[in-house]
């Protein structure tokens, strides 16, 4: 337990902080609703530095934790807590908050009070997914986080927005609802809806294997795996720019959470069993969509594509009982997270000035934007899983963890190197370099103070966490450690 209640506070200062923006009111306040957005960003990621300051990396246990009862009749608590699986999310998303306010300071002009709003109330209720420990409360945080980002997509997105809005939406609460049935099968068992509790319920295999499925479905849409991953490129497409940064680099995250909050340690034999299965669909999304990546004419869809391979290495480090491989997909969800966000926001800077994501209508825009292409450049690098940058280092570390489970998955998991290189940096070479070809190319003013900012921060992580990964990866050793020994228990132990 903790005297400052620091989780609830990353929570509910960004949900209260967007209802306070949404009170100044219509657009000719919105530079006051920008400002608020923007304090409350700051605040909100400020609250969660002591998280990793006080953090106890040699403890495998939650810490940070608050409980108190909720609807008692049921057993149902607002519990709260923390391991080093966890810790990097909350940090991850409160960080992101801030670059998405930023992101849309000048370019959103209508509704800005409910777009900042919506952003800061999504975040809150991500922090929530990331800290519950009952199951209760994570299925509501779920749910609730669909709400903010469909709103975006739906309002402030492209042409085809509603249609993109739509699909997203009923994808994910499709999965989500066989979730809720394994929730309230679990409950039925064990008389709570403590998530720790669960882990030790000692299901039989075909219990299991049900409660692993109704998992797969929720959280494999939300990852997305292959092939329920459509959703994900009409999503992006559509939404603005700072949808897509949130929806990249932290929505996505939500999926693979949950398999190791759930799947792995509440269903550890089922876990096992199943696990070529899910290795399979992760090289399929690896290798597969690496090559759709590759036929791509949108940036933004490129991108799109990009993430689920990328996601795809993620599934498989999970599922190979490796520590190389979970510390790795734990190490390339937070690259990701950098790296998604930095390059829908590059894309973002080019749509801005041109109105347009087709790679055709670029080509030599180092010539008028040389800032802008350094920086494109050491994301787009970052993409390809360049060494010296945070791309390389949760690549690379998967793909040990599958040489060490099995060679030829490793192998095959290796071509996502070559491939992530092939669509990224053909991408790179059509579009800023080569003579400038189109008039309104040229025309381009490089990017001001703010982008810059914007850029150079994120720029800096992914630098620090490729040259430097220790401080990223220190706390989750232990946490790592423990899932794995209970996966392993779970093969050995019987059960009825």
């Amino acid at each position: 337990m903790t005297d400052i209640p620091f989780l609830s506070l990353a929570i509910w200062i960004p949900i209260l902080g967007g209802l306070l923006t949404l009170a100044t009111g219509p657009d000719r306040n919105a530079r006051m609703a920008r400002t608020v957005a923007l304090l409350a960003a700051i605040l909100g990621f400020a609250v969660t530095l002591p998280l990793y300051i006080r953090f106890d990396a040699a403890s495998a246990a939650m810490q940070f934790r608050e409980q108190a009862p909720w609807i008692a009749h049921f057993n149902i608590h607002y519990a709260l807590g923390i391991d080093g699986i966890s810790l990097w999310f909350i940090l991850l998303n409160a960080f992101i908050t801030i670059v998405v306010v930023l992101a849309g300071w000048r370019i959103i002009q209508s509704r800005v009070a409910q777009y900042m709003a919506a952003f800061l109330i999504m975040s809150g209720l991500m922090n929530g997914i990331f800290a519950a420990l009952d199951g209760v409360l994570f299925y509501v945080f779920f749910e609730a986080s669909l709400i903010p980002l469909y709103l975006i997509i739906g309002i402030w997105g492209g042409p085809n927005r509603v249609h993109a809005a739509i699909k997203f939406f009923l994808f994910t609460l499709a999965g989500s609802l066989l979730m809720l049935l394994a929730l309230l099968y679990l409950y039925n068992v064990s008389h709570s809806f403590d998530i720790l509790a669960w882990r030790h319920t000692g299901l039989g295999m075909t219990a299991q294997s049900l409660i692993f499925f109704a998992f797969l479905a929720a959280f494999g849409v939300k990852v997305p795996m292959w092939p329920v991953h459509t959703w994900l490129p009409d999503a992006h497409v559509e939404a603005p720019t700072g949808g897509s940064v949130a929806l990249a680099a932290i929505a996505l995250k939500l999926g693979a959470y949950g398999f190791v909050r759930f799947s792995l340690p509440i269903a550890p034999d089922a876990a096992v069993v199943w696990a070529p299965l899910v290795i399979t669909l992760s090289l399929v999304a690896v290798v597969y969509i690496g090559f759709v990546a590759l036929a791509q004419t949108d940036m933004k869809k490129l991108v799109a594509y990009s993430s689920i391979s990328h996601m795809g290495f993620v599934t498989l480090g999970f599922f190979m009982h490796n520590q190389l491989g979970l510390e790795g997909a734990l190490i390339q969800m937070i690259s990701h997270g950098f790296v998604s966000a930095a390059m829908f926001l590059c894309i973002g800077v080019l749509y801005d000035r041109m109105h347009s994501r087709q790679i055709a209508d670029y080509g030599g825009v180092v010539n008028t934007m040389p800032k802008f292409a350094a920086f494109f450049m050491l994301f787009a690098m970052a993409n390809a899983g360049l060494p010296a940058t945070s791309g390389f280092v949760g690549e690379f570390t998967v793909i040990l963890g599958a040489v060490q489970y099995n060679f030829w998955i490793g192998l095959l998991a290796a071509t996502t190197l070559v491939l992530g290189a092939a669509y990224t940096l053909w991408m790179y070479k059509r579009v800023v370099f080569g003579a400038v070809a189109n008039e309104q190319v040229a025309g381009l003013a490089d990017i001001g103070a703010r982008e810059f900012l914007i850029l150079a921060v994120l720029a800096a992580c992914v630098l620090a966490m490729g040259l430097y990964p220790f401080p990223f990866t220190e706390v989750m050793h232990a946490s790592v450690d423990q899932l794995l020994e209970h996966v392993a228990a779970g093969k050995l132990t019987p059960r009825p």
